[in-house]
Formats: C-alpha cells, structure tokens, sequence
C-alpha cells in the first residue's frame, strides 16, 4: 500500500468513524516511520559480489567469489512463469518485488502464483500442471518441497521449458539453473551469533528452535546448519518445533513452548516470523528482559525488532536479489547466453551495530509496496 493510498483508506469505507480514521493515521505513520526505503527501480542493483557453487549444486559447498552483471534487456518478451509457496510474510513479498522489477527491468512478462502456504504441495503441483499446458518459456520455483515436485520439473524439461530453482531447494537433477543461497549458511551465522553469545555471558544457555516447516528443503539446510554452529558450546536446544511461517502458527508454537518452558528458557531462536511474534508475547507476558530473540532471516519485523533492542541479529539471504538474479538467469537460458548454473548474493549478519548502515534494498520490498501477480509486455 502507498502511504497516500494508506491515508485515503478511511474514506473510501463507508460508516467509518473519527476514531478509526485516527488509528489509522497513527498505523500508517507508524508504518512510513519504521519501515526502510528499499530499492526503486531506477537504482541499480548490480554490480554485485556474488557466491558461484563450483562445481555447480556440490553438496561440500565449495564456492568462488565472482562479480554478477545482469542483462540491461531481453531480446523478447518472454513468457515466464514464476511459483511461490505463499505471501503471508515479508520475505516473500520481498521475492515478489524484486521478481516484478527485474522482469519489468528486462522487459519481460512474468506471472506469480502463490500456494497459500507450505501445507499446499497440492495446490503448488496443481498450478505447475496448469502451466505447463500453456507452454511457457521458462519456470522460477519457490518449491514447497524439496522432493515433491521433480517429477513436473522432468515433465517441464522433456518439453524444453528450463526450471530455475528460487530459495527453498529442488533436489530434481533436471533443473538448469538454481539461484539459492544455502540456508545452512542462514543457519550457520544465527548459531554462529548464539555461540558468541553464550561465551559473552560466560554461563549454559537454553534455546528453544523453531526452524519452520517440517518438510521444507531450506528448513532442514537450515537446521543442520544452526545445530553445527552451536556444537562446542555450552548451548541446549530444550525443545524444537516445527510449523508453517503464517504469523497465527508460529504464534501458537512460542505460546505453546513458553506455558511448558518459560522459567528454563534463555533464547527463542528461529524463523523471521517467530522472531516478531516472540517479540509481542514476551512484551504481553513480561518476558522480555529474561529471553532473548535471534532470528535465521530477516523481515520488516526483524529489522524493527532490531533497531529497538528487542531482536539481537538476524541473517540475511538478500531475497530480493536473489529473486532480481533468477529472472535474470532464466532470461540468459532463454537467449542461449552465458549463464550461472549456481549462484547466490553472500550471506551478511545484521544487528544493532551495522543495521543503520547496511543496504536493506536487498532484502526488504520498498515501503509501501503490495503484491503484484503479473506483468505483460507488448510483443
């Protein structure tokens, strides 16, 4: 939402009355105060430091710093079709600008379909399906599971349809390209933080985990990354919970934890969307200066939550750009052009110390942005 369009609200509602226009001036207020600038799209992105897998998809993660320059135009407009496990938090609005920009950046059309969450394999297998009917030139996936969907990526690619693979992981070995960072970093640096952490205060501390759904090939990267990181300290993961990133789950998961632990916890550590819901229940329950928070990606939340003390650090992926350069591989396939099979932005830890000064266009959907589904080019 604009924030004119966010002023304006009120009186486009019939019946509204004085006091509820007031509380909505005081929220959008809030919002353009709190909220970063982001990236416009005239502002470039690019040059940019990047991680090439070489050789591409290794599992032991070796990598090489090279330097990333997108297209400056697609030679068509290609159809391209995008797929993503839900918008029900920050970071994939994120995804979803910096999808839309680059695609109107390189003259592109582009479609999203999101699945309404990470329980909805089915209704992600069902829109691929769909698509690939409509023969498409290319297909970004944000899969759902790691697993479950390589069969509709064999089916893309016996019909000359290439598959970039966006975030969360395919394990299919028919995909062309994989723009990802590796969420056992994400996991790593949050365990890395938490280990310092816990030398800092010089005693055993008690973690509770909640790394986000089950199933999801970037939960379990990142799972096995923060339980490594913190081997060799004196750190205890008291319980783990898993669940779906809506702000209602991961509610019901810290409320459910903290009835049962809360006199032995000293951290809540885990997705962007628990770090923000952790910060209103410790507030309600006045927990806040016993547990601390550390969330393993970043969110308009985290990024609140950090700038006013009550989030320690967060990763941040840079989804954004990770978004900006799947669109601009899946351009490079289409044209016969030279291209990364396995390349991602670097990881970089945000906290109190560094976050006025670090670029959260990288990350974070411009203020006031709201979802957009397609963009069409003329022929």
């Amino acid at each position: 939402m604009k924030i004119s369009e966010c002023f304006a609200w009120p009186y486009r509602k019939r019946g509204l009355k004085r006091r509820v226009f007031g509380l909505s001036l005081l929220v959008c207020l809030g919002y353009a105060l709190t909220m970063p600038a982001g990236l416009g799209a005239n502002d470039a992105w690019y040059p940019l430091a990047v991680d090439v897998w070489t050789p591409p998809f290794n599992e032991k993660m070796q990598r090489q710093t090279q330097t990333y320059t997108p297209l400056e135009k697609a030679q068509k407009p290609w159809r391209i079709r995008v797929f993503i496990p839900h918008l029900k938090d920050a970071y994939w609005l994120g995804v979803n600008f910096g999808l839309i920009d680059e695609a109107r950046r390189l003259g592109v059309n582009l479609t999203i379909q999101e699945a309404g969450g990470y329980g909805q394999l089915a209704v992600q297998r069902r829109q691929i399906e769909a698509a690939l009917s409509e023969k498409p030139d290319g297909l970004i996936i944000g899969a759902i599971s790691l697993e479950g969907l390589n069969d509709l990526v064999a089916q893309a690619a016996d019909k000359g349809i290439p598959v970039v693979d966006l975030i969360n992981g395919l394990s299919s070995k028919r995909i062309a390209a994989r723009a990802a960072v590796s969420f056992k970093d994400m996991g790593s640096e949050a365990g890395r933080y938490l280990h310092r952490l816990q030398s800092e205060m010089g005693r055993p501390v008690k973690v509770a985990w909640f790394p986000g759904p089950e199933n999801a090939g970037w939960v379990q990267a990142g799972d096995a990354g923060f339980r490594h990181a913190i081997e060799g300290g004196a750190i205890e993961i008291v319980d783990t919970l898993y669940g779906d990133t809506g702000s209602g789950v991961q509610g019901g998961l810290i409320e459910e934890v903290l009835d049962r632990l809360a006199d032995r916890l000293d951290v809540i550590a885990g997705t962007a969307v628990t770090a923000e819901a952790a910060v209103k229940i410790l507030r309600t329950r006045g927990l806040s200066e016993k547990i601390k928070i550390i969330s393993y990606y970043y969110g308009p939340g985290v990024h609140r939550g950090i700038r006013r003390g009550r989030i320690l650090a967060a990763p941040s992926d840079r989804p954004v750009l990770q978004a900006r350069i799947a669109t601009d591989v899946i351009v490079r396939i289409l044209e016969g052009k030279e291209y990364l099979r396995h390349v991602a932005p670097k990881v970089i830890v945000v906290d109190r110390g560094n976050i006025r000064t670090w670029d959260s266009a990288s990350t974070l959907a411009p203020r006031g942005f709201r979802p957009i589904f397609s963009i069409n080019e003329q022929k």
